[in-house]
């Protein structure tokens, strides 16, 4: 994957050759019963297997049929030996300033997708993440778990009020989104485009809102870890150890040394991002 350049939102959207086959599939949908009247059941199956195919990709967070998806850093910052953390569902007051203590005890940045909503409740844990070198990106206002069944009007209102609480909070304007569970529909690409947004998933993640056992959250993480990958955990809604622990700050630690073990520099996705060796 090359260096991503800044995206001019004015710019026309590519439509994805997933979404091109699926308006021919449309359009022959109505012409196929108007020429045989009598094939209108394999016309309708037609369009059921399309939007079939169309939900699951939704599903699937890491795919780029319905349009750019980061789900690797570039090359170029591959190259230079970086991986980038990132932190979901925050700010949360108990987790995220244990989890600024420990990246700043490795040396390591990150990067932290935030509920709009959430920021807007804790303020100035928001502005203690940028202050101390770490990015904030949109994580969505209220981080709706029917986002993607959302249309074109309530996406763009849904990020846009993100967008602009983030920097409201912060002065600075994010330039990567996430979708709430990684899910979304063809939709939001178009919307992401004309904000100027790039769509980030990861290479792999911890499942560490589910799993209360760190040992596992850590091997998901670590097995295969190698340069270029965007790992995904949680400062927010982040499950507990058996001793009521939050399994993020059992995790980070083991993680930060592995990676420092490997030679890996942990890094703000802007930063890697960048255009330029």
């Amino acid at each position: 994957m090359s260096a991503l350049p800044s995206r001019q939102p004015t710019s026309r959207w590519p439509l994805p050759p997933l979404l091109q086959w699926s308006a021919l599939c449309h359009l022959g949908a109505v012409a196929w019963p108007a020429l045989r009247p009598q094939d209108w059941p394999w016309a309708l199956a037609l369009l059921g297997a399309n939007h079939a195919l169309l939900t699951a990709t939704g599903l699937w967070p890491r795919s780029t049929w319905l349009g750019a998806n980061v789900t690797r850093l570039p090359a170029a910052s591959a190259a230079r030996r970086e991986i980038a953390l990132t932190l979901d569902d925050g700010p949360d007051p108990e987790v995220t300033p244990a989890v600024l203590d420990l990246l700043d005890r490795a040396g390591a940045r990150a990067t932290f997708f935030c509920i709009g909503r959430q920021a807007m409740a804790h303020p100035q844990l928001l502005r203690e993440i940028v202050v101390r070198g770490h990015s904030v990106q949109n994580h969505s206002l209220r981080h709706d778990h029917r986002f993607s069944l959302s249309g074109p009007g309530a996406f763009r209102r849904e990020v846009e009020a993100g967008q602009q609480a983030l920097q409201g909070l912060t002065g600075v304007r994010p330039t990567c989104f996430r979708a709430p569970a990684g899910l979304r529909n063809p939709f939001l690409a178009p919307v992401l485009h004309r904000l100027g947004l790039h769509l980030v998933s990861w290479t792999r993640r911890g499942y560490d809102t589910r799993e209360a056992d760190p040992a596992r959250v850590l091997q998901r993480l670590s097995r295969g870890l190698a340069a270029g990958d965007i790992l995904l955990l949680h400062d927010g809604h982040a499950a507990r150890t058996a001793s009521g622990r939050p399994v993020v700050l059992e995790v980070l630690p083991a993680l930060l040394a592995r990676c420092q073990a490997d030679g890996l520099r942990l890094v703000t996705l802007p930063e890697a991002l960048q255009e330029g060796p």
